[in-house]
């Protein structure tokens, strides 16, 4: 075989491992989704489709041992689409365990056993056995199924099997549906209500309406309670026909409904073909028109030939179906690597663009300023589609929680129902890889130390099914992920316990709330009373704490007694590029994210003096705390008589950071600062300024913190102060 032969085998042997992974995820969903409903026969066919594929295509590229085994499952699966084998529990983890073994095999993973695929192999055989000796009589009966049935046993080599390899599957596209209802005019006298029925075909997909007015009479001979509109939608859904009918049908009669063919090339359908597929106009009349030359839907109103609003909804189908025939074509797989090349290369040119708009600045000449305005815009662009295209929901994350949170309950003998919410959030894709291993110590501690077994609650007057829930959404520029049980929550006393005997506080040491469950971020505190495959709660939270950390995020907890735990990660969108704005500070530039930032305002030494030693300023009749970078960051304390203050927000809380002066508005490629400036506080990141030098990346949340801690100081210490004072005068005669 020739070099580049070779070449173009691995590049096809890649692409099979990648779209076999892809339907190893798709079929794990599809069983779990089968096990909450075992008679959902559309679920079993995805999942059988989905093994034949592998099957198939596996063969093909010479991953004979994945066909072989693959083989087997697909006759226990066809079994059970002709009724011959129940979709029972023990099924459901067979193919599981398969999945598993087959993914092993894709990657060469040390975890591939042979024997665990015999044992695998013959527990399906052992079933598929048992169900046809409960089921002889039926056996001859459905020994001729349409697709034909498999016996089971070693299969022939996909080549010699006479039949070429199954294609992998191509997600479903949407399909594009023409509705014209035309009521009878005594229909809103029957309790028809037309724009409802509208409303509740755009649930269903994006829906493009056209109300069509050319029956309506003139005022004279018009009757209120009678009905002269018709009304053109046209549907765009993944729903399925029967879900449109469903929703139309107590109207069936009076309304028509068609499929519309979306064709590859979509500029090819004409105005005047849509017109005559809709009847609205003959062939004849629009080839007439034509022949006088271009505008056909002008010349057609003008002619008499059809009404105007019949041709807006035409030219919105038109409109749709290019949109969906893009939709259809547009859709490639891209190599991670190249991505990430990709965004380093957006990030220079950044940069670039940074020192070229200030030498244009510093040049003045008009001739430079103009291109230099279009390359500022186009980088902008380019910065924010190259950021899109990073974007990911998060919702294929979330989604393998299920199996990991259905084989742990099994394991520990307890009933939990895994909620998952705002699955369409998008986050960066370095960030979503990131957090995967945050996630499975949380969703673990939840199963194993949160969530009580059902003999537990319902002693305590529960629910026998726990509930765990995964949920995200957007705050902002961050997104919030929330891991919440409704278990026992975490217990107080022995979390101050473990921490007073680790000696992380001093005995007899009071803390808030907050406080003492945050100590569970400390190192090696945890309060499980035994040792087990899945952690307590406390152990490995260290590590989550410092992951969040790393991706300049934020983790809090926060537990109720009896009731549950809830912790909340917020995360930044992106990790790349940010819009901020540039401050100095002590002859040092810095940059705070523009996402945080609310307002600007003036503070001055009298201001300063006025608050009594306070880091307090007024902001519109309102005192926010402050944060005097330059005491913060160590230096010099000559502060200039008047400090620009920028108010930023984070969760909710309004803080000032006080800087010397604020230049403007600046893009920030952010680069990391190493382990060195790992534990510094204050800041998150650093960028390169167009001039070539390096300004630092504020830390809001951790200055916001800062600011709060300061503040709660200083009142709880007057307090202190104020009951001194009071103490004598309480205890005298």
């Amino acid at each position: 075989m020739s070099d580049d032969a070779k070449s173009q085998m691995e590049r096809h042997i890649q692409t099979f491992r990648e779209e076999a992974a892809d339907l190893l995820v798709e079929l794990e969903a599809a069983v779990l989704e089968l096990e909450e409903d075992p008679d959902n026969r559309s679920v079993l066919d995805r999942i059988f489709r989905a093994m034949h594929t592998i099957k198939g295509s596996g063969g093909m590229f010479g991953f004979d041992e994945i066909a072989s085994f693959t083989h087997h499952v697909e006759t226990a699966l066809d079994r059970a689409r002709g009724g011959h084998l129940a979709v029972s529990h023990e099924l459901i983890d067979l193919i599981l365990a398969s999945r598993d073994q087959i993914s092993f095999m894709l990657n060469n993973d040390p975890a591939s056993d042979p024997a665990a695929r015999q044992a695998v192999v013959a527990s399906l055989a052992a079933l598929t056995e048992g169900a046809a000796k409960g089921a002889a009589k039926g056996a001859a009966k459905g020994a001729a199924k349409e697709d034909g049935v498999r016996e089971a046993g070693p299969p022939a080599k996909p080549a010699a099997e006479g039949a070429a390899p199954v294609a992998p599957q191509k997600p479903k596209a949407p399909e594009v549906f023409r509705i014209r209802m035309k009521l009878p005019p005594e229909a809103v006298q029957r309790g028809v209500d037309p724009l409802a029925l509208l409303r509740e075909l755009a649930t269903l997909g994006p829906c493009e309406v056209t109300g069509l007015t050319d029956e309506i009479p003139a005022l004279e001979a018009l009757e209120p309670d009678r009905l002269y509109v018709a009304w053109d939608a046209l549907l765009t859904t993944m729903a399925g026909i029967d879900a449109v009918r469903d929703v139309l049908i107590f109207v069936e009669e009076d309304v028509k409904v068609e499929v519309v063919d979306v064709p590859e090339d979509a500029t090819e359908k004409r105005l005047g073909d849509i017109l005559v597929e809709r009847q609205d106009v003959s062939r004849t009349k629009v080839e007439e028109v034509l022949s006088k030359g271009p505008l056909a839907g002008e010349k057609l109103v003008a002619a008499g030939a059809v009404s105007r609003d019949k041709v807006k909804s035409a030219l919105k189908e038109q409109a749709v179906l290019r949109q969906v025939a893009t939709q259809q074509v547009t859709s490639i797989r891209v190599a991670a690597e190249k991505l990430d090349h990709l965004i380093n290369l957006v990030g220079e040119l950044v940069i670039t663009r940074a020192q070229l708009s200030q030498n244009a600045g510093r040049y003045n000449d008009a001739r430079l300023l103009l291109p230099v305005e279009n390359v500022e815009r186009i980088t902008d662009e380019l910065r924010d589609c190259v950021l899109n295209v990073r974007m990911l929901p998060i919702g294929s994350t979330l989604e393998k929680f299920k199996r990991l949170v259905r084989d742990l309950a099994g394991t520990l003998g307890k009933e939990i129902n895994l909620e998952i919410a705002g699955g369409e959030t998008e986050l960066d894709k370095t960030v979503i890889e990131r957090i995967n291993d945050p996630l499975v110590h949380l969703v673990r501690n939840s199963v194993d130390h949160g969530i009580e077994g059902p003999e537990e609650r319902e002693a305590a007057g529960k629910p026998r099914q726990g509930t765990l829930r995964i949920s995200a959404n957007h705050a902002g520029g961050y997104v919030v992920i929330n891991v919440e049980d409704d278990g026992k929550g975490l217990d107080r006393t022995s979390i101050l316990a473990k921490a007073q005997a680790m000696g992380v506080i001093e005995k007899g040491q009071e803390l808030s709330e907050t406080d003492t469950y945050n100590l569970i971020f400390h190192p090696g505190l945890s309060t499980a009373q035994r040792v087990s495959d899945v952690s307590g709660r406390g152990v490995g939270m260290d590590v989550v704490k410092r992951e969040i950390v790393r991706l300049r995020g934020s983790i809090e907890v926060a537990s109720w007694p009896g009731e549950g735990t809830a912790v909340s990660m917020k995360l930044p969108l992106t990790l790349a590029i940010i819009d901020g704005l540039l401050i100095e500070v002590g002859g040092s530039r810095y940059v705070v994210p523009l996402s945080h930032v609310r307002e600007c305002v003036e503070l001055t030494r009298r201001q300063r003096a006025a608050s009594h030693g306070r880091n307090l300023v007024r902001v519109r009749d309102e005192l926010i705390p402050y944060v005097p970078l330059r005491e913060t960051f160590g230096m010099a304390n000559d502060r200039p008589d008047i400090e620009q203050v920028v108010v930023v927000e984070d969760e909710g809380l309004m803080v000032g950071l006080a800087a010397d002066t604020i230049i403007g508005n600046s893009q920030a490629v952010i680069k990391a600062l190493g382990r060195v400036f790992g534990q510094a506080e204050g800041v998150s990141g650093a960028t390169i300024l167009g001039d070539g030098t390096v300004a630092l990346i504020v830390d809001v949340a951790g200055l916001v913190r800062l600011a709060q801690a300061e503040e709660n100081a200083y009142v709880a210490g007057e307090r202190h102060v104020l009951a001194a004072a009071e103490a004598p005068t309480a205890a005298a005669p």
